[in-house]
């Protein structure tokens, strides 16, 4: 069967590996994606410069749908179709071996490019959970990627006055009101703290959401953005080590830093699936290009680079 190798900086390929089986262990499937989605958090392998993330065979792929072919558990029976997040986003296999309690089943009613979108849709959702009540709060998105727009989706649910979407790339800020941003800001064009404090009459933002991560160290933005006594939520994954942090700021300001990571596979992504079936939220307008699996190297690059307006980047898989 056919597996992902970054072999190089920013270079993948297709080689052959064994068949994946059961390892003997109990509670187990043997899963074999249909369809795949990029997402930035890959980066940290395709870039391949990060020592801390060696980049392995599978590599890297972490959000997929598809179906169980083999089990050994009472979770799934083969032939049911899940939602399968695999361990260290070693998910680039034809198929491979992953603990039950990593999957979800798929809901029929949402097309599956849109079910796909319940694992992202879940970490916002698990993110947002640790937050107090946003009723008629003013909140800044920082980073209009893939993240950024479904943090304005689930923020629209959650009932927020101002959804205000900051991002230097203007394609993307063409797409941020279909997902429920009330206003946008080119931070590239526009001071955006300045443009803040016009679309607050000078409140500033009660939340800030920091999607960026990895290289872009948005961290001191969200800062600036901040209202005294206000709170910044850090979703985008960053580097080991980020240097030039104004916290005195911070201090200054008494905001409180919250962080999000590894949700909850028995809340989040069921929920985000739900969403999606009951069309609570419309996460269309988000999926923008599809590549078959022999095409890994453009759609990464695609995704990597922005090409064309690239947000979610899927990849098909082939069944066999």
């Amino acid at each position: 069967m056919l597996a992902g190798e970054i072999y190089a900086p920013k270079k993948i390929r297709l080689i052959e590996v064994p068949e994946a089986q059961l390892d003997g262990s109990s509670g187990q499937i043997v899963f074999q994606p249909e369809l795949g989605c990029l997402c930035a958090s890959d980066f940290l392998f395709y870039e391949a410069d990060y020592p801390e993330y060696p980049p392995v065979v599978g590599h890297s792929l972490h959000e997929l749908i598809g179906s169980v072919v083999q089990s050994n558990g009472t979770r799934f029976d083969v032939g049911d179709r899940v939602l399968c997040v695999p361990e260290n986003q070693e998910g680039l296999f034809e198929r491979f071996c992953v603990a039950d309690d990593r999957a979800i089943p798929l809901d029929d009613r949402p097309a599956p490019e849109h079910a796909l979108m319940a694992q992202p849709l879940g970490t916002v959702i698990y993110a947002l959970r640790k937050l107090p009540n946003l009723i008629d709060k003013n909140v800044a998105v920082v980073g209009q990627g893939p993240i950024g727009q479904l943090f304005c989706g689930a923020l629209r649910n959650l009932g927020a006055r101002e959804i205000i979407a900051i991002d230097p790339v203007e394609s993307r800020l063409k797409i941020s009101p279909s997902m429920g941003a009330t206003a946008v800001v080119n931070n590239q064009r526009d001071d955006p703290t300045e443009a803040i404090r016009t679309i607050t009459g000078g409140a500033m933002a009660d939340l800030v959401v920091e999607a960026v991560g990895h290289r872009e160290q948005a961290f001191n933005l969200c800062v600036s953005l901040c209202r005294d006594f206000g709170q910044i939520l850090v979703f985008g994954v960053p580097t080991k080590i980020v240097d030039g942090l104004h916290w005195q700021s911070v201090m200054v300001k008494n905001i409180s830093v919250q962080t999000s990571i590894n949700p909850d596979f028995s809340k989040d992504f069921p929920l985000a699936m739900r969403w999606i079936a009951e069309q609570r939220i419309d996460v269309a307008p988000i999926v923008t290009h599809r590549f078959e699996l022999q095409d890994i190297q453009t759609a990464f690059e695609t995704f990597h680079q922005r090409r064309d307006g690239a947000l979610k980047v899927l990849v098909d898989f082939p069944v066999r």
